[in-house]
């Protein structure tokens, strides 16, 4: 078996489905893969908040880790994954625990080359969601 590696790198091309007051300086995406304690990606409100990356090569992934703002989680998180011009297929979902550790949530093992990370239902009145970090680990092929 080969060893787990950080799947995003900088040729991962990301996008997110909103930033809080359009500040991306403040809270924009590129604060999601810092590894800097102070940033964070701050969504706007909405039902529904997601981060899409397309990697640079087909990937294997077999965990994600995120660490939420506690009270701006959400309650159900889905993760959909496909090669490069086929449709997003549903992998699984997760489901979040509403505080401010890393967390980690298994993948059985999928090849893809772009991932969706979709957060339903936030802890946040609003709508809104928090994220200081957001790594994927796995094999790059």
């Amino acid at each position: 078996m080969a060893p787990t590696v950080p799947l995003i790198c900088s040729g991962t091309v990301s996008r997110v489905s909103s930033v809080l007051n359009r500040d991306v300086k403040q809270f924009g995406k590129k604060h999601l893969f810092d590894q800097r304690e102070e940033t964070c990606w701050n969504s706007d409100q909405g039902s529904s908040q997601w981060v899409m990356l397309e990697f640079p090569q087909t990937v294997k992934v077999s965990q994600i880790q995120i660490q939420f703002q506690g009270g701006f989680t959400c309650r159900q998180g889905r993760l959909e994954g496909g090669r490069k011009s086929e449709t997003l297929v549903k992998i699984t979902d997760f489901y979040p625990e509403d505080f401010n550790s890393l967390q980690s949530f298994p993948v059985a093992d999928v090849m893809l080359d772009k991932l969706k990370v979709t957060f339903e239902n936030s802890t946040d009145f609003f709508g809104r969601i928090i994220i200081y970090h957001l790594r994927v680990f796995g094999e790059r092929l």
